[in-house]
């Protein structure tokens, strides 16, 4: 079976974030002392016992609210509780029960999961114990005290958890997916996307530049593979990045390029490429990572005679280090052409991680050079011994030669050129290490 799933529920500033975080083991989720700052949910991997499960933390639930961001909040919590199969209902004991922990407490019995009741903020236990006495009056059992801060009774909330995970049968294997970073500036459309392809609200959707803030996975399978997709937050221009929270999402989202296999850099048809978008563009180049640039939007724009190779041109033209990169027009809103996007990712994801033997690739080298003789200086020739792929996620080459200072970028380019067109290497980056013959390391 899968890994069972435990979700984290509670009003908004009551500290499910840093409870999140200690549990995993790494920030994952923001943490900053402003009611409603995670606002979807965060999925990560945790462990106790020697059992695996994944824990979501939520958007602070507000029962009654007419605010367009806060009822999506909900709405996401809402679909959390769902798919978990234990739910830990966090509270603030510092400041009792409240009607919204009333509120929540009455929904949470109508699922009939098996729920966690923890007072969080008890900075002294012993003391505080009987501050706990009310929470009793929630229906549902025994209050844990816990201090996510400082660490206090977690272990004991842990083992109340893991009484409630199913025994019967044994967790599956981890299976590999392909992970796909959606990045781009802020409101290109990265969570409507993720929403067309999922089929749910899986992440909140407005025309509210910078709503995502945090990277969210979603794990989605269909005929042609397993994924998760990471919607991130959209990458901001530094001058604008004023709160911390802003940054802890930049940052985020430059680390959620880190760990992805592919990138789909998503820009808005209607704006066209931005200096933005190059700078984005060039954080998951400098990364190594497979990359798919995807102009959204393609609805909107009027068309005639030769209007989409003039935009791929001038796609090209801007961001002229992802030539390699294949171009997809979509509408995220429609759903056309979303469809292509998985044969895309599975055939750039299976370049990222490409191997070449040695005798292959010294074969299409020696066929370069004979086309096009090496460069020469000053009546030295630079010649090319032997190249050998060193590793893969970019693909990357070691060329030795007689001297460095001879292998000049343009037959670099060359014979990079040579290696993606004879591998047919299409969305990754080939990079290449020269090393004299004589050059032991």
């Amino acid at each position: 079976m899968a890994k069972p799933t435990v979700a984290i529920v509670g009003r908004p500033n009551v500290g499910k974030s840093t409870f999140f975080n200690y549990i995993v083991g790494q920030r994952v989720a923001i943490v900053e002392d402003i009611a409603g700052v995670t606002r979807d949910r965060i999925y990560a991997d945790a462990e106790w016992r020697g059992v695996d499960f994944t824990l979501i933390d939520t958007g602070g639930i507000e029962p009654e609210t007419e605010d367009i961001i806060l009822s999506q909040m909900r709405e996401q919590a809402n679909i959390a509780i769902n798919v978990a199969d234990v739910i830990v209902f966090l509270t603030d004991i510092r400041q009792g029960v409240t009607a919204s922990d009333e509120e929540i407490a009455l929904m949470l019995r109508k699922s009939k999961k098996p729920i966690v009741l923890v007072c969080n903020k008890a900075d002294n236990i012993n003391k505080q114990t009987a501050e706990a006495l009310e929470f009793y009056s929630l229906g549902l059992g025994e209050p844990h005290l816990v201090s996510s801060t400082n660490a206090l009774g977690i272990g004991d909330v842990l083992d109340e958890i893991f009484k409630h995970f199913p025994k019967s049968e044994a967790q599956d294997d981890e299976q590999e997916y392909i992970k796909v970073a959606v990045i781009g500036k802020p409101n290109v459309g990265k969570s409507s996307l993720i929403n067309k392809i999922l089929g749910e609200n899986r992440n909140i959707v407005s025309d509210i530049a910078g709503t995502t803030r945090d990277a969210i996975d979603s794990i989605f399978e269909n005929e042609f593979g397993k994924y998760i997709f990471i919607d991130t937050a959209g990458i901001r221009r530094k001058s604008k990045v004023e709160e911390k929270i802003e940054k802890y999402s930049v940052m985020r989202s430059i680390l959620a390029i880190e760990r992805s296999d592919v990138c789909l850099l998503m820009i808005d048809a209607t704006e066209g490429v931005t200096e933005q978008d190059t700078k984005i563009a060039g954080e998951a180049h400098e990364a190594g990572k497979g990359v798919i640039i995807v102009i959204n939007k393609w609805d909107s724009i009027e068309k005639d005679t030769g209007t989409l190779e003039k935009y791929k041109k001038d796609v090209y033209n801007k961001l002229s280090y992802l030539n390699y990169a294949p171009i997809l027009f979509i509408s995220a809103k429609t759903g056309q052409r979303v469809e292509k996007l998985f044969e895309l990712i599975n055939t750039v994801a299976c370049n990222n991680a490409v191997h070449i033997s040695t005798p292959v690739l010294n074969q299409v080298i020696n066929e370069a050079i004979a086309i096009v003789q090496p460069p020469s200086d000053k009546g030295r020739r630079l010649k090319i011994f032997y190249g050998t792929q060193a590793s893969t996620k970019p693909p990357t080459f070691v060329v030795f030669v007689n001297n460095k200072e001879l292998f000049h970028f343009s037959y670099e380019r060359y014979l990079v050129n040579q290696i993606r067109n004879n591998f047919h290497i299409e969305g990754t980056p080939i990079r290449v290490i020269v090393r004299e013959k004589s050059d032991r390391k």
